[in-house]
C-alpha cells in the first residue's frame, strides 16, 4: 500500500477519535466548561482531518480552512469566558441546568401548567430595583437642601 495513503488513514483515525471523544464528552457532561472543551476537541478532530486531506492532495485549501477554524475556536473561547462569568455571577454554579433559572418567568410554550411550578416562579420573583433616571434636557434636577447645606467632607 502507498505510504501516503497509510499516513492519510492514520491521521483520519486520529481525527475521528478526537471528534468522537469530543462528541461523547459534549453529550454526557453538564458542566459548561467541560462542554465547551469537548466542542474544542471536536473542532480539533475536524482540523486534523482537513490537514490530512490537504497533505494527501498537495493542496493548501484544507490548511487555510484550519486557520479559520482556529479563529472560530478563539471566538468561542471568548464567548465561553463571558457566559461562564455571567452564569457563575447569577447562580454560583456552572451547571447547564442553571440556565433554566435565568430564562423568562413565564414563556408560554415551555412552562407546564402545574401549580407547583407557578408557586416556585412566584417565590423566586423579586421586586425590580428602582434605577436612577436623568432629568429631561434643559431642566435642572431637584437637589435636596441637606445635600447643599450639610457636607460630609469639605
Amino acid at each position: 500500500m502507498n505510504q501516503e495513503l497509510v499516513l492519510l488513514y492514520d491521521y483520519l483515525v486520529v481525527g475521528a477519535l478526537l471528534f468522537g471523544i469530543g462528541m461523547v464528552g459534549f453529550l454526557s457532561r453538564r458542566n459548561m466548561i467541560l462542554m465547551f472543551l469537548s466542542a474544542e476537541m471536536m473542532l480539533q478532530g475536524v482540523s486534523v482531518s482537513l490537514v490530512a486531506w490537504s497533505r494527501y492532495h498537495n493542496d493548501f485549501g484544507g490548511q487555510i480552512l484550519v486557520v479559520f477554524i482556529i479563529a472560530v475556536a478563539a471566538c468561542e473561547a471568548a464567548i465561553l469566558l463571558a457566559l461562564t462569568l455571567s452564569l457563575l455571577g447569577h447562580t454560583g454554579r456552572l451547571d447547564m441546568a442553571a440556565w433554566r433559572e435565568l430564562r423568562e418567568a413565564c414563556p408560554t410554550s415551555l412552562v407546564s401548567e402545574d401549580e407547583e411550578d407557578k408557586e416556585m416562579i412566584a417565590e423566586k420573583e423579586e421586586p425590580s430595583p428602582v434605577w436612577p433616571q436623568l432629568p429631561p434636557a434643559g431642566v435642572a434636577p431637584e437637589v435636596s437642601p441637606e445635600e447643599t447645606e450639610y457636607r460630609s467632607h469639605v
